[in-house]
């Protein structure tokens, strides 16, 4: 029988229950059903020989991957934490019981490195709840990524400050001692439902009526249990590397970069980017729309018309008031807006210069983009790729030339840049600036001063765009931004860009390097910073994202990962693109807007 805490975790109180003919296996909070196929039986006294390292060797059917990287323990140069058989990511405490290549994923990969941050917050929720006592805790939230980290908030009678961390810190560094299992149960959906319904977890109960999936997944710390999106590591040893820090209203759960998985990075503040986060989630509060679940909850049965017009208000609402403060400034001639990939800067750009013209001047967006070097000029990586995201494919000789002489008053033709073909065009796109006029210029690396080098500082205002994600999981399982922008560009790049989703994705580890080297050191001084993430977009992007990932095959390495993103769009009810206004942001990625983008 489970019996609901006032922390929003459930415990299982040990009945229990009518089990079918099968093998049974007690791991201590709770009894778990094996069935036992005739195929099994007949391989369970067998060999199964897989390749590790470019070695077959064989292991008795059925023998725990968490076993066999047991052998391997300091083979690798960061733990082992998932194990990849024949391209299938699997948990370590899976068992192997079929032949093929058997490879090892660290905390130094990707994949790995997200598995240990997400295990790193249900060993933080387990403290928690555990040092404040579960009957002052009503609610713990994971909100967002600050500095290398995750900022959380409690809803309770627990005062976050100093003395409170180190006793929460004290009993996650006794459970990493322990070295306590990480356990793993599946329950049928409809029952899912249920538990989380009669437990008062109703974010889940409502993320877990609009899935399609048979099964769930919950996770147990000792007497802790919750729903986690994504795999786990096996136990809490592995969780060593970690701080926390009181920030704002909550504090801050510190954590390793992938560069270095076992160094925790002291703990930089970026209040201008955690502002407008803040500012984001008191709209999602408004609308009524802080998860997954409410979102469906409004596609499905008020439809989502309403939420779409509010949305789209409060953004324009926003983008006014930036151009109040330009015109305030009133000596501002270089409007220079960044921010990472498909952010949605191109469309911004455009809705910016609209209300600068309500306000009597005569702005002229210009895209960065278009001063691309032609591709046979463009630098490569150090895996012999093009690097588009580095500043020096931008040609930027030109573009100060053709700027300064546009402040001399002068008239240039502006380039454009076909990106099917790779290069720079000229189509007598003539321009000659007047007294009234400004030049809203956006690409990625807008708030670096180098590209911009010759012009007058005074001159420049600077605005950061980004597409922070407004709307959680669940309260224990974010949205990571990341997967926002990539699905946007699959969208945008399909359909604009010939670009398939498999090459997107391929992309896209580079991209992010880019953005991490290029575009993030820049964005705390921008003068001002906008959200361009819409709380109704994913579940419109979803009816043009699954078609093109589905497209990916099981034998291509970017599989994985376009299953992944699959697997995360399932969890939203798809809404048809009818009604998103043609100036939206959104319809820069799925088409049909009124800005020639």
């Amino acid at each position: 029988m489970h019996r609901r805490s006032r922390a929003g975790a459930f415990f299982d109180t040990g009945r229990k229950r009518s089990i079918p003919v099968g093998r049974v296996r007690c791991t201590g909070h709770f009894i778990i059903k094996e069935v036992i196929s005739e195929q099994e039986v007949s391989m369970s006294d067998r060999n199964i020989a897989v390749k590790i390292l470019g070695k077959t060797k064989e292991y008795p059917y059925g023998t725990p991957y968490a076993k066999i990287v047991e052998e391997y323990e300091g083979t690798t140069r960061y733990p082992i934490v998932l194990v990849m058989k024949n391209g299938k990511l699997c948990e370590l405490h899976k068992k192997l019981k079929k032949p093929g290549t058997l490879e090892f994923v660290t905390t130094a990969d990707e994949i790995g490195h997200k598995t240990y941050k997400r295990s790193a917050s249900l060993l933080v929720l387990k403290a928690v709840y555990h040092v404040a006592g579960h009957e002052n805790i009503k609610k713990a939230v994971l909100h967002y990524s600050v500095s290398s980290g995750y900022y959380f908030t409690i809803d309770g009678n627990v005062k976050i400050d100093e003395k409170f961390l180190a006793e929460v810190k004290a009993y996650m560094l006794q459970l990493v001692e322990e070295r306590i299992p990480i356990l793993k149960r599946s329950v049928g959906t409809d029952e899912a439902i249920e538990i989380f319904h009669n437990h008062g977890m109703y974010d889940k109960e409502k993320l877990f009526r609009y899935r399609r999936v048979s099964r769930v997944n919950i996770y147990s710390l000792g007497d802790f249990e919750d729903y986690f999106y994504g795999f786990m590591v096996n136990h809490t040893g592995y969780l060593k590397y970690f701080d926390l820090y009181p920030y704002d209203e909550g504090f801050v759960l510190q954590l390793p970069e992938q560069t270095d998985p076992e160094t925790v990075p002291p703990f930089h503040p970026q209040p201008k980017i955690f502002q407008v986060q803040k500012e984001s989630g008191r709209w999602g509060e408004m609308m009524q729309t802080d998860t997954v679940g409410d979102l469906n909850g409004q596609v499905t049965q008020q439809g989502a018309n309403e939420l779409i017009l509010i949305a789209e208000a409060l953004q324009e609402g926003k983008i006014s008031k930036i151009a109040d403060q330009i015109v305030a400034a009133g000596d501002k001639k270089f409007i220079m807006i960044a921010g990472p990939s498909s952010s949605g800067k191109t469309t911004f750009s455009h809705r910016l210069s609209i209300q600068l013209s309500a306000h009597g001047l005569h702005p002229h967006p210009i895209a960065v983009d278009n001063y691309f070097l032609n591709r046979e000029q463009t630098p490569l990586d150090e895996h012999g790729n093009y690097n588009f995201e580095c500043l020096e494919a931008i040609d930027i000789r030109q573009f100060n030339e053709d700027m300064n002489a546009l402040l001399r008053g002068e008239r240039v033709e502006l380039p454009s840049f076909n990106f099917k073909i790779g290069q720079r065009e000229y189509k007598g796109d003539y321009l000659q600036l007047g007294a009234d006029d400004i030049l809203v210029i956006e690409g990625i690396h807008g708030l670096n001063d180098k590209l911009s080098e010759t012009l007058p500082k005074e001159s420049k205002f600077k605005i950061y765009v980004s597409a922070l994600t407004q709307i959680n999981i669940d309260e224990h399982n974010r949205i990571p931004t990341t997967d926002g922008r990539l699905i946007r560009r699959i969208v945008r790049d399909s359909r604009t860009r010939g670009t398939s989703a498999k090459h997107t994705i391929a992309m896209w580890n580079s991209v992010r390097r880019g953005e991490e080297q290029y575009i993030f050191p820049y964005q705390e001084s921008a003068d001002v910073m906008f959200n361009s993430a819409l709380i109704y977009e994913l579940a419109v992007l979803k009816m043009y994202a699954e078609p093109l990932l589905f497209g990916i095959t099981p034998e291509e390495p970017e599989y994985n990962e376009a299953k992944r993103i699959l697997k995360f769009l399932d969890y939203f009810v798809g809404m048809p693109a009818d009604a998103v206004p043609h100036n939206s942001i959104l319809r820069e990625f799925i088409g049909g807007g009124c800005f020639d983008v």
